[in-house]
């Protein structure tokens, strides 16, 4: 498993299996951002591990951005990466607005 934190202020690339727009397969939200994950990694739950990519606002397929943030679920073993473009920055009462539609279920902590 990878260090989440060593994540921080890296660039990395999101690869989307949830663009902004689509719709949870089971709980049918609409992602109001896009979400996806960084190929090759290993996150608490066994999958790759996932990220938000937040300052973008079409659709994606790929994203290359800088890590400025982990939501870490503390009732769940799944961090988030936060990646925005380059020069973009939110402060953690905004991260925590633009992720709420997914967050709202988990407690955590935001990392920097």
């Amino acid at each position: 498993m990878n260090n989440t934190k060593d994540y921080l202020g890296k660039i990395v690339t999101v690869k989307m299996d949830r663009p902004m727009g689509s719709i949870h397969p089971k709980h049918g939200f609409v992602y109001p951002v896009n979400y996806g994950y960084v190929p090759n990694t290993v996150s608490g739950d066994g999958e790759e591990l996932d990220a938000y990519v937040l300052g973008v606002f079409k659709p994606l397929e790929t994203f290359e951005g800088k890590v400025i943030a982990i939501i870490h679920r503390t009732n769940d073993n799944d961090d988030k990466l936060v990646v925005v473009p380059e020069g973009k920055n939110y402060n953690n009462d905004e991260i925590r607005a633009l992720t709420e539609f997914q967050e709202q279920w988990f407690k955590s902590d935001i990392w920097r």
